[in-house]
């Protein structure tokens, strides 16, 4: 199992506070940071599964709507149901819609209007704010 693939059967690791991170997993989800673009082994991950937020356990993506946007951080077109919650980003002098698990509140990334059909967004996310569980064989 890899640093970014989950246990199926780990149901969520926070109730009140946040399952176990690492200093990078910290800096990304809890001080809104962000990886280096192209630095994610998920980038290439092509298995079908489910992508689930790497504080808590929530679902957060499918596989199916992951695709290559060339933007160097794993990328969706959508989202589960309910699993994400978003607020405007002013900061590096500019205006995003930041994205944050609607559970547990950890950063996510941020989702941008140019995505491809049928939603046309592109959710832009940390893969250190991922763990990616493979669909039974």
């Amino acid at each position: 199992m890899t640093p970014n693939e989950a246990n199926p059967t780990d149901g969520p690791a926070c109730g009140s506070g946040c399952g176990p991170l690492t200093p990078e997993q910290m800096r990304v989800m809890r001080d809104h940071g962000t990886e280096r673009p192209g630095s994610s082994p998920l980038n290439h991950e092509k298995r079908a599964g489910l992508y689930r937020c790497a504080a808590c356990g929530t679902p957060l993506f499918r596989s199916e709507a992951k695709y290559d946007s060339g933007s160097g951080w794993p990328s969706y077109y959508d989202v589960l149901p309910h699993a994400v919650e978003s607020h405007t980003d002013t900061s590096h002098g500019m205006v995003r819609t930041e994205i944050h698990c609607a559970s547990c509140q950890g950063h996510l990334g941020h989702l941008f209007p140019d995505g491809p059909r049928p939603t046309g967004l592109r959710y832009c996310i940390n893969g250190l704010a991922l763990n990616f569980v493979p669909d039974a064989a």
